[in-house]
């Protein structure tokens, strides 16, 4: 009994320090400390959308950001098609909140780049996501692909270029992909489907992808963004 007791002990001290050490994970602090540098933005750029059930063109955006977590995403001339939630839980959002234990998942490949691969998982249940798992390249600290998935909005990824602003760790570049039967439309927008049974609309969403890309123009950083944006 005492045997047992004692390997008990030294499992939970052990499992205590693997957590304490997964969340002070190194790479991901050099990424949050890059993150840190920028306390607003507001971006221009512009938006395509391939979702197959939204007639959509290309067309220019103005995105705005505001520590810690306020994020907008404006069309000019029309209504934002990202998706409701989804665009919320981004790098800025999951490492902001510093609620959470990071654990390593080896690497992988990644268009010519080994990447490590992090899995985030809160330690908060009233955050917005269950877990989520980033591609990092150890040497420029740069995030290049995530995927998160969320309690009412379905699972996401992000893929990410970069360009002249990625000492800040902003992108140049996003590709925003869904599930489009997890889409929940913004208001004023409505689906094209030409039938307007339920079951039917249920079917056509069903195993369909949906993206979104921004390409970024410029950025102006850290000049002032108020709430009144959000």
């Amino acid at each position: 009994m005492k045997k047992i007791i004692k390997y008990s002990v030294a499992f939970l001290l052990m499992l205590n320090c693997s957590i304490v050490s997964a969340q002070v994970d190194p790479l991901i602090e050099k990424v949050s400390q890059k993150l840190a540098l920028v306390n607003d933005y507001v971006a221009e750029g512009v938006m395509k959308t391939d979702v197959s059930f939204i007639k959509a063109s290309l067309g220019k955006v103005k995105v705005y950001f505001k520590k810690p977590n306020l994020l907008k995403v404006k069309k000019e001339g029309g209504i934002s098609l990202l998706p409701k939630g989804g665009v919320s839980v981004t790098i800025n959002s999951l490492l902001n909140t510093k609620q959470y234990i990071a654990l390593p998942a080896g690497t992988q490949e990644f268009k010519g780049k080994t990447l490590r691969v992090i899995k985030l998982v809160p330690t908060d249940e009233k955050l917005d996501w269950v877990i989520s798992t980033l591609w990092i390249d150890p040497n420029d600290a740069l995030v290049y692909k995530t995927f998160t998935t969320t309690k009412e909005n379905g699972s996401y990824e992000i893929t990410m270029e970069y360009g002249e602003y990625a000492n800040l760790g902003l992108p140049s570049k996003i590709i925003f992909a869904f599930n489009t039967k997890d889409y929940k439309l913004p208001n004023g927008i409505t689906l094209e489907f030409g039938d307007e049974d339920a079951a039917a609309k249920q079917k056509a969403l069903k195993h369909k992808k949906g993206t979104i890309e921004i390409t970024y123009r410029n950025y102006v950083i850290n000049k002032g963004v108020s709430n009144n944006m959000f």
